[in-house]
């Protein structure tokens, strides 16, 4: 039996769709508030046999701070997927970020020590890792840097990795893997699917910081080939391309046929723009529309580098060009 945390989310959706192809017993962690229902749209767009695939997922409501209800999950389980985190730059989410990242992550990796579990996929992030000195590219050495400021999510993702690593001391079979930003269809009012809707919606800015982009495609094929094969206790980062916002959100525009952001947000409007909506948020009691660790990443450059994953899986990313184009013509559909 294969388990999947995070199954209503992005990669976990995919993952889901993906692993029903070849897989006959699959299990699903699900929150009680979860839509379900996201996870066939998400099928839609690669079948039409949506009823069918989706009723061979065992569902199973459960908190990842549940114990009861996670012990249940993982009866007769033998190889899990943990996909599952909350991700926000809002300082006010630190503990909830908490809370899910890391002493979830440490749930799952107990039941997988004190059960039967043969193999742990952990979903990371690029945010855990840092460029060494005097290099350009980012790889699987940078590790850990405690004398920069970091997000909240970076925090605890890198708390969650910890956990994962303790898995593997206690005898348990683990990889991570650390996907740069993921692109996919669905969930087109949240995560990266919003940056599609705003851009079809004519968004106007733009801005010239550098980071790793991904399709959620690749993510979640390699994570079936890394969970297949002998590789173990390794972790792998996972980008296609290095890209600026700029060109993203231009090849965004000109895929959708609409005009492309004119506005430069330079880096001194983002310090002032994350400030004020500090100021707003309180006031209101709302969520910042940007925080300081949002406004800075949109400004820094960062440059990541894949060769160890594609050389140890001989495997070939999907050009962002033609991701770019596959979730345009999803969204539009």
């Amino acid at each position: 039996m294969i388990l999947v945390t995070g199954g209503t989310g992005l990669v976990g959706s995919h993952l889901l769709y993906h692993l029903l192809q070849s897989e006959k017993s699959i299990m699903a962690i699900h929150q009680k508030s979860s839509d379900l229902n996201s996870v066939k749209k998400v099928f839609g767009y690669y079948t039409l046999n949506i009823e069918t695939l989706f009723n061979k997922i065992i569902w199973v409501e459960a908190e990842l701070n549940d114990i009861p209800a996670l012990e249940i999950a993982f009866k007769d389980v033998s190889f899990v997927y943990h996909a599952a985190a909350f991700v926000s730059f809002d300082p006010r989410d630190y503990k909830k970020m908490r809370r899910i990242n890391i002493d979830g992550t440490t749930n799952i990796v107990n039941l997988c020590i004190n059960g039967s579990i043969k193999k742990l996929c952990f979903v990371s992030s690029v945010a855990t890792i840092e460029k060494k000195e005097n290099t350009k590219l980012i790889d699987e050495s940078g590790g850990w840097n405690n004398s920069i400021d970091k997000s909240g999510y970076s925090i605890t993702k890198y708390g969650a990795e910890k956990e994962v690593w303790r898995a593997s001391q206690e005898g348990v079979d683990v990889v991570i893997v650390n996907p740069g930003v993921i692109l996919g269809s669905g969930f087109w009012n949240k995560g990266t699917g919003d940056l599609f809707t705003k851009i079809y919606k004519r968004f106007k800015y733009y801005s010239e910081g550098v980071t790793g982009f991904v399709d959620v495609k690749d993510v979640v094929e390699i994570m079936q080939k890394l969970m297949q094969s002998n590789i173990k206790n390794e972790r792998f980062i996972l980008v296609s391309e290095n890209l600026s916002f700029k060109n993203l959100f231009f090849q965004m525009a000109d895929c959708f046929k609409v005009k492309r952001p004119n506005i430069k947000v330079t880096r001194s409007l983002s310090e002032f723009i994350w400030r004020l909506e500090n100021i707003k948020s309180k006031l209101a009691f709302k969520p910042p529309l940007m925080t300081k660790f949002s406004a800075r990443a949109s400004q820094s450059k960062k440059y990541f580098s894949s060769i160890k994953i594609k050389e140890t899986l001989n495997f070939e990313f999907i050009r962002l060009e033609q991701t770019i184009e596959n979730i345009c013509k999803d969204y539009q559909s």
